[in-house]
């Protein structure tokens, strides 16, 4: 039998009207409260009224973008000034990232850079964080249950990891009601990465019988979810895809992901290209490519099988379950990446490099050759426009 841990918040609510409890947990951490929040999302305004009624101090940090390492020290700042008890995120994956670096942070003894992977020195976190509470409204990076914060470092061309198991969220709760009427861009743009985030993870090395259950549930859920909502608004599938965010972002916290994340956090450090736009993308390629190189060297692909199966089920029709799901991908507006076709042979050769060394790699099925690599480039390329 395989060894394995679990990895995963203590305190987690799912379903809709989960959040309506929210304040009670946060207060009772304290009644200085440090709220990160995305934009408008009228939730957020009830919520914030609700811990000032119940004597709350509430400090206020907007968060419009992916977090940069500047916006990370701004807001470790503000909430040492502020001695907050509790810092909450309520928004998408990168408020979440911005308020669980904010927490970890606010008791550590050095600066942000040297506790970064690939640009500072990767020092082991070396504080206790402030207690973390977690309310997603977009249902795609699974953020709230994963142990790393994704932060920007634009003067490397570089996005990196703040990682450790304390920075796991003290309290969640997922509310598929939040996710509602969410725009096409916020609907697709994210829910492509939480699809991605069940497929990578049961695919990889790292794959345990408790990611297994959980990806093998929510790869069709997904599917169909998706496919739902590209036909119009549909609360069942938006329920359906705040669980596949969900249990995509325990299956990379416990199994890791693959090789297309691993170029996607390449690709966007080096552009503003949205992140969950790049994994649809690039996850059909990645699928081929991985496929040819389980063959080449005898590693059993009947788990990639399984994943054209329920692609085959979901979509119908005769193509290769590949481009069966470059046409999911047109279905569901996601954009066309310029970037895919306009970096020069010396940036291809630079994202390949980078990728090739990039913490979701590592987990990857198979050891992929610069060769594969380029050729997931090149593919994602060429089915862009598939099915339009």
């Amino acid at each position: 039998m395989t060894v394995f841990s679990i990895l995963q918040p203590n305190d987690l609510s799912f379903g809709r009207g989960c959040a309506a409890h929210a304040a009670r947990k946060v207060l009772g951490f304290g009644r200085r409260v440090l709220l990160v929040r995305g934009r408008s999302v009228r939730w957020c305004d009830d919520f914030h009224a609700d811990l000032v009624a119940a004597g709350a101090k509430v400090t206020v940090l907007p968060c419009s973008r992916e977090p940069h390492l500047s916006d990370v020290v701004a807001a470790t700042d503000a909430a040492r000034a502020a001695q907050v008890d509790v810092v909450v995120a309520v928004g998408g994956g990168s408020v979440i990232d911005l308020a669980k670096a904010t927490a970890a942070l606010i008791n550590a003894t050095h600066p942000l850079i040297d506790y970064l992977e690939g640009v500072g020195s990767g020092r082991a976190l070396d504080a206790v964080p402030v207690p973390f509470v977690a309310i997603p409204t977009t249902a795609g990076t699974g953020a709230e249950v994963t142990r790393n914060a994704v932060i920007a470092v634009p003067e490397h061309r570089k996005k990196v990891s703040l990682r450790a198991t304390s920075m796991m969220a003290d309290v969640v709760f997922v509310d598929a009601a939040l996710t509602d009427h969410s725009p096409a861009v916020v609907t697709f743009g994210s829910g492509f990465d939480a699809l991605v985030q069940v497929m990578e993870p049961y695919l990889s090395s790292r794959a345990t019988p408790y990611t297994d259950a959980l990806c093998r549930d929510g790869i069709p859920r997904g599917l169909r979810a998706l496919l739902q909502l590209a036909d119009g608004e549909d609360q069942s599938a938006r329920d359906d895809l705040a669980v596949v965010s969900l249990f995509g972002g325990l299956a990379l916290t416990n199994a890791g992901l693959g090789a297309a994340h691993g170029l996607a956090g390449v690709i966007g450090g080096w552009s503003d290209v949205p992140h969950g736009a790049l994994c649809g993308r690039l996850i059909g390629a990645t699928l081929q490519v991985n496929w040819e190189a389980c063959q080449r060297s005898g590693i059993d692909v009947s788990r990639f099988e399984e994943v054209f199966r329920w692609i085959d089920a979901a979509m119908g029709g005769p193509d290769h379950p590949v481009l069966k799901f470059a046409g999911l991908v047109e279905k569901c507006s996601v954009p066309i990446l310029p970037i895919l076709s306009e970096m020069t042979p010396q940036e291809r050769e630079d994202v390949t490099t980078a990728a090739l060394v990039s913490s979701s790699m590592s987990a990857n099925i198979t050891q992929l050759s610069r060769a594969d690599v380029l050729k997931i480039l090149d593919m994602s390329r060429d089915f862009q426009g598939h099915g339009a």
